[in-house]
């Protein structure tokens, strides 16, 4: 069990890799406070994990683009948990456009939760894993998007962009106490795939099975893919691996532009 008796935060863990995530962690023997803006969505889960987990995972409101909200999160985190050993920030919202059509609007939701959340998330969390005498773990759900340039995704390839040079920055500014370390996906069969897939010409499936035959290992990834790779990146067994980003986009990186 990888992650026993770790205290882990998980923001966007209400559906996609974060929900993954957290059914993930606590299989391997984490305790879990799960945040998300989905009310509905966070309870439910909530009711239904603790059903065999009992007080080891709880769900916490949270809009990460609000710093109160965000501080509300941390507080109840380290008093339901009694510490705070890990935080992924893994909240995120998708967004299609150049440069040429974003507005104020598309700029203060996209920018609002996968940069300034990451950056509320971590001035509340990192304190709280610096008491510890260990230290802890500051992990970011970045995407492929951040060393791409897809064609008119210009706010969110810079948002993600944004979040690995933050991983660098956190590694550096708090040495020896918070490790900062990234996970890189792909093509990940999620909600959030299936959104950015509306307005084709063809059904999702049928767009999910060419883009299968393009990656190399030959299918889409799954949640629980980055699940467990995130699972190992917050664990002791990673104690060496800190201000880098692990790509997992079962080698789609490594295909030539023809």
């Amino acid at each position: 069990m990888l992650l026993k008796d770790k205290h882990i935060i998980v923001t966007g863990g209400t559906s996609g890799i974060g929900e993954a995530c957290v059914r993930h962690f606590l299989g391997q023997g984490a305790r879990v406070c799960m945040a998300s803006n989905q009310k509905d969505s966070g309870e439910e889960l909530e009711q239904e994990l603790q059903k065999t987990f009992e007080d080891s995972v709880f769900f916490q409101y949270c809009d990460v683009a609000d710093e109160g909200s965000v501080r509300d999160l941390c507080q109840a985190a380290e008093e339901r948990l009694g510490r705070v050993d890990a935080t992924h920030c893994n909240a995120g919202v998708w967004g299609k456009g150049k440069v040429t059509d974003f507005t104020t609007a598309d700029w203060e939701k996209l920018m609002g939760v996968n940069v300034k959340g990451a950056f509320w998330l971590a001035k509340h969390a990192v304190p709280l894993m610096e008491q510890n005498e260990t230290g802890g773990v500051f992990l970011v759900t970045t995407s492929v998007a951040a060393q791409t340039g897809f064609p008119e995704h210009a706010l969110y390839c810079a948002s993600k962009a944004a979040l690995e040079a933050l991983v660098r920055c956190l590694a550096v500014d708090h040495a020896g106490k918070v490790r900062a370390v990234a996970v890189s996906p792909g093509t990940i069969d999620t909600p959030m795939l299936a959104a950015s897939c509306q307005g084709w010409d063809k059904p999702v499936a049928e767009l999910y099975a060419e883009v299968e035959k393009r990656i190399p290992v030959r299918r889409l990834g799954q949640p629980d893919d980055i699940a467990k790779a995130a699972a190992f990146l917050l664990s002791n067994n990673a104690a060496y691996v800190n201000g880098t980003t692990l790509v997992l986009d079962g080698g789609t990186m490594a295909l030539p532009p023809w």
